[in-house]
């Protein structure tokens, strides 16, 4: 594996459409794009297929960067922006909420701490599409409802209704796993089916 520190290296190796550096490249961020992409797919295999359009992406695209600034943020804008493409493209981005004044839904940090990330990760993908994109964008990458509204072309209103549905549907799925693991009941059983 090369050096991360000869990013810029492996970035005009990229350039030149140099099939060594794409390749370094591809393994030196591989589990990053892929654990962008997992918060946002359905399964692995989703994620993979978006990962690996979002890689394509890089390539076609990579003369465009900025050395100047991280690489990994310029990624990760990438795979995030190639998720949101993916989920339109197969039609599961639907919304229809759109309320000015969402209460904030309390959250159980015990049960949290509780879980380790892959738990997490496994309750945030059974999430419909569309609640699972609008926490993944205000959570996980830090965008404000201004910006997601435009980035999902919805309005603010149906960014903050979505948010607020899919953390109730995380903190009832958690409490009850939570309560279930000890009970002996399958936890994996989902309490509200993906569209």
């Amino acid at each position: 594996m090369q050096e991360l520190n000869n990013i810029n290296d492996l970035i005009a190796g990229c350039c030149r459409k140099e099939r060594s550096s794409q390749e370094a490249l591809y393994r030196n961020f591989f589990g990053y794009g892929l654990s962008i992409c997992l918060r946002y797919a359905q399964n692995r295999e989703e994620a993979v297929e978006i990962m690996n359009d979002g890689f394509l992406k890089i390539f076609q695209h990579i003369q465009s960067f900025d050395t100047s600034r991280s690489f990994k943020t310029w990624l990760a804008k990438i795979m995030v922006n190639t998720s949101i493409d993916f989920l339109r493209s197969k039609k599961k981005l639907v919304f229809v909420d759109d309320i000015s004044q969402v209460p904030e839904p309390g959250t159980d940090e015990k049960i949290i701490d509780k879980l380790s990330y892959e738990e997490l990760l496994k309750h945030v993908q059974l999430l419909p599409p569309a609640y699972r994109t609008v926490f993944n964008l205000y959570i996980m990458e830090g965008y404000q409802h201004q910006e997601i509204a435009a980035m999902l072309r919805i309005s603010e209103g149906t960014s903050k209704s979505n948010l607020f549905k899919a953390k109730k549907i995380l903190k009832e799925r958690i409490t009850k796993a939570s309560m279930s693991t000890s009970d002996g009941v399958d936890v994996n059983m989902p309490l509200y089916k993906n569209e």
